[in-house]
């Protein structure tokens, strides 16, 4: 039996109704229909303290946060632009996964912008995930004006950028799958 696909959901943004938590929700939802097992972190329910805040190493969340990216196989992340950069709570959630829980998996990469779309947050995603021998796809999404992004059924109002979404998630997976099966 072909081993399955298992997607770990991290939002770079606090609350289940944050622009970013919708946008990796929306992206979970398409790779379970391609047949992958998805998870989501959510930061409510889990907070993940600081990196090198006092008693941060011996966190329950942390343990468990670490052993989720150990066992799956690919990762789906979003994160808002901050001026000019990653969220503080996105990078603070790469601080705590290293190449012995992810080296050779694949990332697929979105970012959300309250004005017209750049690549800042995305390039700084993808140098981090290189630095913990992930591996990002070619393939990304840049949302801007995230406050008028999603129509009322939680979709995205734009047909190119929902075109776009449906197009990651499938690299996604693909690339998934090659990279589970080359090991």
């Amino acid at each position: 039996m072909a081993a399955k696909v298992k997607v770990m959901g991290i939002s770079g943004s606090y609350g289940n109704n944050s622009n970013n938590t919708k946008l990796v929700k929306l992206g979970l939802e398409i790779l379970e229909k391609m047949g992958a097992e998805t998870y989501f972190w959510d930061l409510n329910e889990k907070p993940l303290p600081l990196v090198g805040e006092e008693g941060s190493w011996e966190n329950k969340n942390v343990a468990e946060f670490q052993d989720l990216a150990t066992k799956v196989n690919s990762y789906l992340l979003s994160s808002p632009e901050y001026h000019g950069c990653m969220s503080g709570v996105m990078k603070n959630q790469l601080d705590w996964i290293y190449s012995k829980h992810v080296s050779g998996k694949a990332f697929g990469l979105m970012s959300t912008l309250g004005g017209q779309s750049n690549s800042n947050t995305l390039n700084q995603m993808r140098i981090a995930v290189r630095w913990i021998h992930g591996w990002a796809i070619p393939e990304q999404i840049a949302v801007p004006n995230i406050k008028n992004a999603f129509d009322e059924n939680g979709m995205l109002s734009d047909e190119k950028l929902m075109e776009r979404l449906e197009e990651t998630m499938n690299s996604l997976f693909k690339s998934s799958l090659m990279l589970m099966n080359s090991n």
